[in-house]
């Protein structure tokens, strides 16, 4: 009997058979070769290492990560043992990815460091049937000071005692807090500020596109050369409306001031984005996250997806000029 959250690889005579369960499974003695393989989510801590970062600095970093098994054929076939070769993979992959960082990127950036993190390590493990849902960087206490051309301030957490003996989220948490007290300017005494971090607008409530055609209009307005300078690709939308029609929208951010509106490109697109309009309009009011959308199966991409995720800086120039 084979749970639901479980498959069973068969290998008749040496050769493999498709996955087999849930229910009841019958296997033949002599013959067959069998091996349980689990589809729910999991999780791994990768424990703090020292990076060194682009800017000459040293610090701790680590990262907490959850994945999954889509494929459970390629899993037992394709690598001999997965769980320590996604540990190896992931830890390989952090250290690369954040020695080409500075510090204070690693700092004011962690939850979309820990996506780029997530896309690199899956390139690596989809080829073995295995998807990571969820990388949350972790980090640790500053142990060299960046380089002196450094002209941005770093976020140091200040000793205090216990703080040390915190791990994992709690100790984020800790230092979070701890950080932006120290760092802001003089409050009164029974004020409180809390800092978003994935906004540095400290804006009050801004007004945003609520259907494709105010989406459009909105980023009409804010196209520029300097965004074309920053993006520099071309991306056709493919999206479904809540009625079954499928409707299509390019956004051409490749030459002069850039171009957006209804229909397909004259040439190949850099990147293809199929979803719904719904979840569309949703994350570019940041309310719905790309990778999130990517893992979930939501947003489905054809082409690279390091380009398709710099379309948040769209995202942010929406947040800051509203319509």
């Amino acid at each position: 009997m084979v749970p639901n959250y479980q498959r069973i690889v068969v290998f008749r005579l040496g050769r493999v058979c498709p996955p087999k369960g849930p229910g009841v499974v019958l296997v033949l003695p002599l013959i067959d070769q069998w091996q349980k393989v689990d589809l729910r989510t999991r999780a791994f801590n990768i424990p703090p290492c020292q990076v060194t970062t682009r800017d000459g600095g040293v610090l701790l970093v680590g990262a907490d990560i959850q994945f999954r098994i889509w494929n459970p054929v390629m899993s037992v076939v394709s690598v001999q043992d997965l769980n320590a070769s996604t540990r190896m993979t992931a830890q390989n992959v952090l250290t690369h990815s954040m020695s080409k960082k500075t510090i204070r990127e690693i700092q004011t950036e962690r939850v979309k460091l820990g996506e780029y993190l997530g896309m690199d390590i899956n390139e690596m493990t989809r080829p073995w049937g295995l998807e990571v849902d969820r990388v949350e960087l972790t980090l640790g206490s500053l142990i060299k000071s960046p380089d002196e051309d450094q002209t941005a301030p770093l976020i140091v957490p200040p000793s205090v005692p216990g703080l040390e003996g915190l791990t994992g989220s709690i100790q984020q948490l800790a230092m979070h807090f701890l950080s932006h007290g120290a760092s802001s300017q003089p409050q009164h005494k029974d004020s409180i500020t809390f800092t978003d971090e994935l906004s540095s607008d400290p804006e009050g409530i801004i007004t945003t596109p609520s259907s494709l055609e105010d989406l459009l209009s909105s980023v009409q307005m804010i196209l520029s050369e300097d965004l074309v300078h920053q993006v520099g690709a071309c991306f056709q939308f493919e999206v479904s409306s809540a009625d079954g029609q499928q409707l299509k929208y390019y956004l051409d951010l490749s030459q002069g001031r850039g171009t957006v509106g209804s229909g397909s490109l004259c040439r190949e697109p850099d990147v293809t984005l199929s979803m719904s309009d719904s979840d569309l309009v949703a994350m570019f009011r940041a309310e719905l996250s790309p990778f999130a959308a990517y893992s979930s199966g939501r947003l489905n991409v054809q082409g690279d997806m390091k380009t398709a995720m710099k379309l948040e800086e769209l995202t942010k120039l929406l947040k800051k000029n509203p319509s």
